[in-house]
């Protein structure tokens, strides 16, 4: 979720904040503070400056890593790696960023095959890989001018890229030859706000996406949406509208339970909340914390613009982006307990770069 962009439509985006209103199924959050219970939230980690975290990636190797998604003139974007338990341990500056010319950031989208970290540099466009055992970087992509690469996940053929900026999936080969894979109303966002995340499904050959906010006319210009595509033989197939959000949630990043098959999206925008989606039906199933807005989940940190869900043993790890506020006290990582485990991200042995 791109800062600025939040920043300047969040008066516009108030002024849905009273259709917030209408029921949706909730869960109340933790009373006593035991771990076992749904939705208890603590501080993972906090997040050193630039701060701003994006999208937590649990890895292979045991370790967590996130990036920078803003970091001001004249410093450097960061990948930071913790430990399973939130102990920091090390940090990469990214090289080859503009470092005048304004806000810019990164994500640790996924991983390859070897363990080699996937970086989406927001600003250049480019696909990075970052090897965290040597500290070496490596420009596979970059795609077309103007694009804004958001989350990733390998299927078949590559890596598949939600581009932010311009409603298009893209497709990295293991050669980093990029094309345009999907194109398509359903991902037309409006004022910018465009495809966020992306998972492929091995066992249903489709992939889930995240959308902030839907211009076809079939919901409140300011509703996001989780989309399927099926996958058929390399071309996509039709875009299937799953669930609608609430206004200004701005569906992000999200986690899929692996005993439920729920779908746990952060939602990046001024809700400040997670909401729980069964995909097979469609129903928002359970959502916290209980009222909107706010962001308090009894932690000593609120949610503040969380922008995913990733899970690690029965929580899931949020990265709270304050995108809105810019508040640093709340860029951290927090962990937030759900009950079950998650399903990994689809990590098949072609997923390496030539």
């Amino acid at each position: 979720m791109r800062r600025l962009a939040l920043r300047s439509v969040a008066g516009l985006l108030a002024g849905s904040l009273a259709l917030l209103l209408l029921p949706v199924a909730t869960s109340a959050a933790a009373e006593d503070g035991e771990a076992t219970e749904k939705w208890t939230t603590t501080v993972f980690a906090r997040v050193p400056s630039p701060g701003a975290p994006a999208y937590v990636h649990v890895h292979t190797n045991k370790r967590v890593y996130a990036g920078t998604y803003a970091a001001p003139d004249g410093q450097p974007s960061k990948v930071f790696e913790w430990t399973r338990s939130g102990t920091l341990l090390r940090s990469w500056a990214v090289p080859g960023q503009d470092l005048e010319g304004g806000e810019h950031g990164v994500q640790v989208a996924a991983q390859t095959r070897s363990g080699r970290l996937v970086v989406l540099d927001t600003t250049t466009s480019r696909i990075l890989t970052l090897d965290v055992t040597r500290g070496r970087w490596r420009t596979i992509a970059t795609l077309p001018e103007g694009s804004v690469p958001n989350y990733a996940t390998w299927a078949p053929g590559g890596l598949y890229v939600t581009d932010y900026g311009d409603g298009v999936v893209h497709r990295v080969t293991r050669r980093g030859k990029v094309t345009e894979w999907l194109r398509d109303p359903a991902l037309d966002g409006l004022l910018g706000f465009g495809t966020t995340g992306i998972r492929y499904l091995p066992e249903e050959r489709s992939f889930l996406l995240t959308q902030q906010t839907l211009s076809t006319g079939d919901a409140l210009p300011t509703n996001g949406a989780l989309l399927r595509v099926p996958l058929e033989g390399r071309a996509p197939g039709d875009v299937e509208v799953v669930w609608t959000s609430q206004p200004t949630d701005l569906p992000d990043g999200f986690g899929i339970g692996r005993r439920t098959g729920h779908v746990y999206v952060a939602m990046v925008g001024l809700t400040n909340r997670i909401a729980e989606i069964d995909p097979a039906t469609g129903e928002e199933v359970d959502s916290f914390p209980a009222v909107p807005l706010v962001g308090e989940n009894g932690s000593e940190i609120p949610f503040d613009s969380p922008c995913n869900a990733t899970f690690l043993g029965k929580t899931v790890l949020v990265a709270n982006q304050s995108a809105v506020q810019g508040d640093a006290s709340h860029h951290a990582v927090l962990r937030v307990h759900v009950g079950e485990r998650g399903v990994a991200p689809y990590l098949p042995k072609k997923a390496r770069f030539r």
